[in-house]
């Protein structure tokens, strides 16, 4: 069932540990890995790393949005603490803000630049793919293991992610380092280490809400089923590590909701500026049921099927998100039911039953809530499933590779190489103008694969067994060279994509969806409902879609800033050198200045902060010199107080044109 380019490893060498006992705790792991295990692990990480940080800073700031609060939280603790926008503290980003430490801390230490900001996202990447071969190396041995860390490290929305400056890289991390405290935990029935995984998914929260949560049924359960103690103890130590989940996310919570408004900046996306609105509002619960209104109105600001196509079974295989996550799916599900089977008769404590409930689970759960959530669901929200998928993949293989001497088990194998085969061709197929001998190739190895998979050992010469374990190496091609191309491309906006651009739909998905393809993504803001993602023709005196940002170090996002703006801003002394409706509009001017900039309305314009009343107390202490005009969800004037603000400015100062972009400057009324 092996689909990558570690496929040549699925024989299991003499030198792995057993599979465990039935009906009993597994050997204790080894301390150390033979010279042969290190070298594999070493280049697993030494490959990894290459992958993910190369030509790190093509993408420049990436999302603009989330560049601006990193470069925020580098200049001041208190935007660092809260997840500021912008380092006047005004409003936050409109997610936990645990994410932005590690690039923060980063931009402190080396300055900050697209480099030092995207380098913790790499990291983080390697990290992961880490503590996933840990995870299955210890019940399956170092052949699981290092194919699951290969799987995960070539997954295209994976290699997507860990170079992109959004919160799912923290997010992936996080989750697989609570499955393998839950899988310690398991070993000995230890209260200690089901304590870490609760603080562990608890502080997961705080990077991207309550997303990451998805994965909690599965690892409450697999411990629940497998832990070697009573019922009384598991349910009580579960108990407590809820209690720490509710410890490693509340503590933020707490901070925000005791720290006065006045003294902290408000927090965007909440529409009432707490952090529990934020938790279950237009970031939480709204993406579920469609209801992600931050105005307190009921609007929307957003639709899901804009980014992820029609919401059901058929959603992670269409032309959105298709060519992202799915290339082992076919092969995960085969997988589950492979586990189950074979587990079936086994105690409760047996480890490939944990295993089967742990990341089936977790696949099952999550992928679930992704194809039919209404809301907002980006194609990379589907990196969360990647862990999952390669560790099934993983133990399915060693385990059905171990029992290949019967006809089930290599019927499953073979099963699992040609569904990852010819799905891989189909979504090869959907680039048809890209490379497109790779498809065949991937075909082609994958039926010769399977046809030796399915004849019994002992009946074919080795060369013939090599030549098939050769031909698996071809089947993990399609996300390998989805992966390598989506290293080799560069990414900006909030709507990134990895892989070559597709056309044409599949299983209930509609055509035409993009994933990759030159400077991919929208402009730094969710578009409203049915729009688009494209920001206004010209930016700030730039082409939209440029790359300067005021000349950064490492480029920049999605709009260039002239260079005229760029010296105005940078000449105030002022709060806040301007303000905006909207971070799309506000992100630009931030990082190409270095400038505070109010971002009215928050991330998509819709929050009711400032009110026209604060505004006008602002601008009355002297705290904002410049308004820039235009900007808002989709360019617009912007949801909630914006238009009356934009309104008020520009019937009480006068305006002027700096480097194609208008600007109000607030020291200078005209009534």
């Amino acid at each position: 069932m092996t689909t990558t380019a570690t496929a040549a490893a699925m024989p299991v060498p003499p030198s792995d540990e057993p599979p465990p006992t039935e009906g009993s705790p597994p050997p204790a792991p080894r301390i150390g890995h033979s010279a042969r295990q290190r070298g594999g692990l070493a280049a697993l990480l030494v490959g990894t790393a290459a992958l993910y940080m190369w030509n790190l800073g093509a993408s420049g700031y990436a999302n603009d949005f989330y560049a601006a609060a990193v470069q925020a939280g580098t200049k001041n603790w208190k935007a660092f603490l809260f997840g500021s926008f912008d380092s006047s503290n005004f409003i936050t980003v409109d997610k936990p803000p645990a994410s932005l430490w590690p690039m923060e801390l980063s931009g402190r230490i080396f300055g900050f630049s697209s480099w030092s900001m995207l380098l913790p996202q790499a990291v983080e990447g390697v990290l992961a793919v880490w503590l996933l071969y840990a995870t299955v190396r210890r019940w399956f041995g170092p052949s699981a293991g290092l194919i699951a860390g290969t799987l995960l490290a070539i997954t295209p929305v994976a290699v997507l992610m860990f170079r992109f400056n959004n919160p799912d890289a923290l997010m992936t991390l996080l989750i697989v380092a609570a499955a393998y405290c839950v899988t310690r935990a398991i070993d000995a029935a230890s209260t200690r280490w089901l304590l870490l995984a609760g603080l562990v998914m608890g502080f997961s929260f705080l990077a991207k809400g309550f997303q990451p949560f998805t994965v909690l049924p599965a690892l409450a359960l697999g411990y629940l089923v497998a832990a070697p103690t009573g019922l009384r103890r598991r349910l009580l130590q579960l108990l407590a590590s809820g209690v720490a989940v509710l410890v490693g996310a509340g503590w933020w919570v707490l901070a925000v909701t005791l720290t006065p408004a006045a003294s902290r900046p408000y927090i965007g996306g909440s529409g009432n500026n707490t952090a529990l609105g934020l938790a279950f509002g237009y970031n939480g619960l709204g993406r579920i049921t469609g209801n992600e209104s931050t105005t307190g109105s009921g609007g929307r600001v957003g639709g899901g099927a804009n980014f992820s196509g029609s919401t059901g079974l058929g959603r992670l295989f269409n032309s959105e998100m298709g060519g992202q996550i799915s290339w082992l799916l076919p092969a995960a599900l085969i997988a589950v039911v492979a586990l189950a089977v074979l587990t079936r008769r086994r105690p409760r404590t047996d480890r490939m039953r944990a295993a089967a409930i742990i990341w089936g689970g977790w696949l099952l759960v999550t992928a679930g809530v992704l194809s039919y959530a209404s809301g907002i669901i980006h194609n990379y929200y589907t990196v969360e499933l990647a862990p999952a998928l390669a560790a099934l993949v993983a133990v399915a293989t060693v385990t059905l590779w171990r029992r290949r001497h019967e006809l089930p088990a290599r019927w499953a194998l073979a099963a699992g190489v040609l569904a990852t085969g010819v799905w891989s061709y189909a979504l090869l197929r959907r680039s048809p103008s890209w490379y497109p001998w790779v498809s065949y190739v991937v075909l082609i190895g994958a039926l010769g694969c399977a046809a030796v998979l399915a004849v019994p050992a002992g009946r074919i010469r080795r060369g013939v067994l090599a030549a098939g374990l050769t031909a698996a190496v071809a089947v993990g091609g399609g996300s390998a060279a989805f992966a390598v191309d989506t290293a080799a491309t560069v990414h900006t906006g909030a709507t990134p994509s990895a892989g070559p651009a597709t056309t044409g739909g599949g299983f209930g998905g509609p055509g035409g969806g993009r994933a990759g393809g030159g400077l991919r993504g929208g402009f730094g803001a969710t578009p409203p409902q049915g729009g688009s993602g494209t920001p206004p023709a010209g930016g700030f005196g730039g082409p939209a879609g440029g790359g300067g940002g005021g000349g950064a170090p490492g480029g920049s996002g999605t709009t260039t800033v002239s260079s005229a703006l760029t010296a105005l801003l940078k000449a105030t002394t002022t709060r806040w050198s301007a303000a905006a409706i909207g971070s799309q509009s506000a992100a630009p001017l931030e990082l190409a200045s270095g400038t505070a900039v109010m971002s009215i309305g928050g991330f998509n314009g819709g929050d009711n902060a400032p009110t026209l009343a604060q505004f006008q107390a602002y601008v009355a202490n002297g705290e904002i010199r410049y308004f820039i005009a235009g900007g808002g969800a989709g360019g617009g004037g912007g949801g909630s107080s914006g238009s009356a603000i934009s309104t008020w400015v520009a019937a009480h100062y006068s305006s002027t044109t700096v480097g194609g972009t208008t600007v109000y400057d607030l020291t200078k009324a005209t009534s």
